[in-house]
């Protein structure tokens, strides 16, 4: 079966930065549904279209594909007594920007800790970043009609039977 909007596809992946060094590399599949549900990067989508099992890829996004430019103003430094204890570099909060509201909350990660001063990062970790990946294609399979209402694939594996009385769905 080839990958089209509505498949579920599985995938395995390595992720590096742009010289090489490796970010993350997967054990399992990744499992998305195909066709702009968010489950992925577009570009990655895009390499994927057409394609069947046992394709193989390389690709490079640049940050405006993957995470974003990295924001300068998404770093904020705030008075310790604002935290609770213990405070940690790596506890992440979420907050609201000064000119937003409650849709615009980031998650803040804790990037240094002083006797009274705390600072704070919105930016997502690999903001900023060209990153490499490897893709493999595993698995594409048709969506059940319950994962295109929600817009994601069930299952921690996204290839679980939804409904008990339902059969497996079938890979290719």
């Amino acid at each position: 079966m080839k990958i089209t909007k509505d498949t579920v596809v599985s995938v395995m992946y390595k992720l590096t930065d742009a010289q090489g060094e490796l970010i993350e590399q997967s054990d399992e599949p990744m499992v998305y549904l195909h066709g702009g549900y968010d489950g992925t990067f577009p570009k990655i989508e895009e390499a994927l279209e057409g394609q069947e099992p046992s394709f193989e890829t390389h690709l490079q996004l640049e940050p405006d594909d993957a995470f974003g430019e990295y924001d300068a103003e998404l770093v904020k430094v705030e008075a310790r007594d604002r935290f609770p204890d213990p405070l940690e570099v790596g506890m992440q909060f979420e907050g609201i920007p000064e000119d937003g509201d409650e849709e615009d909350s980031v998650i803040y990660t804790v990037t240094d800790v002083a006797d009274d001063k705390v600072v704070l990062d919105g930016n997502h970790p690999l903001a900023g970043m060209a990153l490499r990946f490897w893709l493999q294609v595993k698995a594409v399979r048709a969506a059940t009609p319950e994962e295109i209402e929600h817009g994601h694939a069930h299952g921690a594996s996204g290839l679980e039977v939804v409904d008990e009385d339902q059969e497996p769905p079938t890979l290719h």
